[in-house]
């Protein structure tokens, strides 16, 4: 059985990149391969973000989670809710300006200042090769325990899975068969959820097999307050500064649709918080003695389901993990090709060269990834750490400059360093991580004052933000002209 699971998996794999090849074969141009010409419609934006949100945390992480901790499991899925509406709310105008990576947004909020640009280039860049890293980290487990094959091995093959399509196609390969996976996704967990409810007789069975502090309010008794309010505000920032949500929005046709995409993907992860609960508290009621509670869902999906229906299921799970790191990867080398190339050799690329440094810099960025995946398993910690240490600076900075037009470049560069240096000294710090969970909460708020601090005492930016949009347009033309 475990060689036919892999090679439905396979299959699939297949599958996909035939489909990605052939939605993207009339697609020219660097354009086209990083942001799919800008005109992505409203079904295909909702159908890549809702593929992007149910990753490998609301696969893997969050079912293990709410097998060990019950309703805390929804956390996952309530905090990556609110992030996509905030980012709806507040950041979806920003298509207007035609950026193409968020570097160019946060820039451009302090006067298209170089040195601020770059350092984000940097940051978001290594931030986009850690959620890589977890995505390849969370398939290549799940895979692993599935089929038989070593994990190295397991991971390797997710990361090729993935990465063939998104080299091939690009940004329109990308959103194609996120928008096919999405509805793998919601069929194979939806589905999962319902025989499992059946199974064990219903909420009041599942309820009650849990120990008693799972039963409290989101868990929050077992977890604690300050446990809970961590995972939420990790989930929400990494999805309101994730590079790979900001794509959707500076691709998307108009603000109209892109606004209207994200509520809708928000309703739906709201309505989808409880499904992880549900499998993982189910599998606790079916069998309390799991030996790695991070593959509940794939336990339950074999125990419940006839075979079919089980790698139908299972291979739903593996969809959340690839669409998820598809997404990834294309901003990674989005922000390589806009940001960095430009630091390095002090020009942008010509737009003839776009699509081929464009596919190079995929295949380096999905192997740093890799590599990093081979050293860890823990799939919650590392997510939410690597949130911490890279994102909450940029979600200052991000709100800061939305908000405050005092706001200078000095502010962001102090919000990216406070942020790096509070989150290493709680994670090398026992006491402090068991105190905070992760890093996240102290990191912002920290980051949030000293530059707040830092821009009152230092001169107001020279640059309008018009000018500041008009030196960023002039350095994207010169990636159009030879």
């Amino acid at each position: 059985m475990k060689w036919q699971l892999l090679m439905a998996f396979l299959g699939y794999l297949g599958f996909m990149i035939w489909f990605g090849w052939w939605v993207s074969r009339n697609a020219k141009g660097g354009d086209n391969f990083l942001l799919g010409g800008r005109n992505l419609p409203f079904l295909l934006t909702l159908g890549t973000t809702v593929a992007t949100m149910v990753g490998t945390g609301s696969s893997m992480g969050a079912v293990g989670f709410a097998y060990l901790n019950g309703w805390a499991g929804m956390i996952y899925g309530l905090g990556g809710a609110c992030g996509i509406l905030l980012l709806a709310k507040l950041f979806a105008p920003v298509r207007d300006h035609e950026f193409m990576t968020m570097s160019e947004e946060i820039s451009y909020y302090v006067g298209a200042h170089p040195v601020v640009k770059n350092t984000i280039a940097v940051f978001i860049f290594v931030a986009s090769i850690g959620w890589l890293g977890a995505h390849i980290l969370g398939g290549g487990m799940y895979l692993a325990w599935l089929t038989g094959l070593s994990p190295f091995s397991a991971k390797l093959l997710i990361a090729l899975g993935f990465s063939v399509y998104v080299v091939i196609g690009g940004y329109v390969a990308v959103v194609w068969t996120d928008s096919i996976q999405a509805l793998v996704l919601f069929v194979g967990f939806f589905l999962m959820a319902g025989v499992a409810l059946y199974e064990v007789g219903g909420m009041a069975e599942i309820a009650n097999a849990q120990p008693a502090l799972n039963r409290s309010f989101l868990s929050l008794d077992k977890i604690g307050a300050v446990h809970g309010l961590s995972l939420f505000f990790a989930v929400l920032i990494g999805v309101l500064v994730a590079p790979s949500f900001r794509q959707r929005i500076y691709s998307g046709k108009h603000v109209k649709s892109i606004r209207q995409s994200f509520y809708l993907s928000g309703g739906l992860y709201l309505v989808f918080a409880i499904v992880p609960a549900i499998i993982g508290m189910a599998a606790y009621a079916l069998n309390p003695a799991l030996e790695n509670s991070a593959f509940s869902f794939p336990y339950m999906a074999f125990e419940l389901l006839p075979y079919g229906l089980a790698a139908l299921v299972i291979i739903a799970g593996l969809s959340a993990t690839i669409s998820s790191a598809s997404s990834d990867a294309i901003a990674a080398v989005s922000v390589l090709i806009r940001d960095i190339y430009s630091l390095v050799f002090k020009r942008m690329p010509h737009a003839k060269d776009v699509v081929i440094l464009s596919r190079i810099g995929l295949v380096m960025t999905i192997g740093i990834a890799l590599l990093l995946a081979l050293l860890t398993n823990d799939v919650i910690g590392y997510i939410t750490n690597m949130i911490a240490t890279l994102m909450s600076g940029l979600c200052v900075c991000v709100l800061f400059g939305h908000f405050w037009p005092r706001f200078n470049w000095q502010g962001a560069i102090t919000a990216l360093v406070v942020s790096l240096l509070v989150s290493l000294a709680i994670i090398v710090t026992s006491n402090w991580l068991a105190f905070w969970s992760n890093p996240i909460m102290p990191a912002t708020l920290a980051s949030a004052l000293c530059a707040a601090i830092v821009t009152l005492i230092t001169p107001m930016q020279k640059h309008t933000s018009a000018q500041a949009l008009a030196i960023l347009q002039a350095q994207r033309e010169e990636m159009q002209h030879d």
